[in-house]
């Protein structure tokens, strides 16, 4: 996975940050109460959530869906025991979902896992470090840079998803570059001016859009 895009210039990257990061400040980015962010363990929940969550209502539709993984399904967290699911037919009824876009797309997720030897989420951790993995998992139809960073969250690595939380921050503070490698590196920039891990300023841009009484699910179970 590129780390920044191909025209963005390290001063470029600079000044969006301190733009990002004065705005955050003044949003109360550093004076929130902190609620550390949850490393999830459970690779059939990790790998749900990072399909599930593109184009859907997160609060309504992906977090129930997530729980009843997590609560449901406590042995689904290696991929052995997710290859023995696919060959069962029971990939829908894991996810609680139909269409089969979203269905063929965990499939296929969970294969190409399987094929690069991936069994575990300290696997799977391991590999989201590596650009090789990165670049080689956005083979698999639908999985994008965006899925790919939310999923290194979910596992605990500091990296922010530039979901459209992200880009509609940075049109308000003037940020015209909307290439998802330069508001990446923008944002993780803002981040570390802020002294804050990059995972908890992409919860803290995700809770300032959410409505109030909306929580994002903290994958700790």
């Amino acid at each position: 996975m590129r780390r920044t895009g191909p025209k963005a210039s390290a001063i470029e990257v600079l000044l969006a940050a301190r733009r990002i990061a004065d705005h955050a400040k003044d949003e109360g980015a550093l004076f929130e109460e902190k609620h550390p962010r949850a490393t999830c363990e459970h690779l059939g929940a990790v790998l749900a959530d990072s399909v599930l969550q593109a184009g859907l209502n997160y609060t309504t539709v992906v977090r129930p869906r997530v729980l009843a993984i997590l609560r449901g399904h406590p042995t689904r967290l290696t991929i052995s025991s997710l290859v023995a699911l696919i060959q069962d037919g029971k990939t829908g009824a894991f996810l609680n979902w139909r269409h089969h876009e979203k269905v063929s797309r965990f499939e296929a997720l969970v294969v190409f896992l399987k094929d690069w030897g991936i069994e575990d989420v300290k696997d799977l951790r391991a590999g989201l470090v590596s650009d090789e993995f990165c670049n080689a998992i956005q083979t698999v139809n639908g999985i994008g840079p965006k899925t790919v960073d939310y999923m290194a969250c979910l596992v605990g690595i500091d990296s922010i998803a530039v979901d459209r939380h992200v880009r509609t921050f940075a049109k308000t503070v003037g940020v015209e570059n909307d290439d998802y490698h330069f508001l990446r590196k923008s944002f993780c920039c803002a981040a570390d001016l802020l002294s804050l891990p990059r995972r908890e300023f992409d919860a803290w841009l995700w809770r300032r859009a959410a409505v109030p009484t909306q929580v994002q699910l903290t994958l700790g179970v």
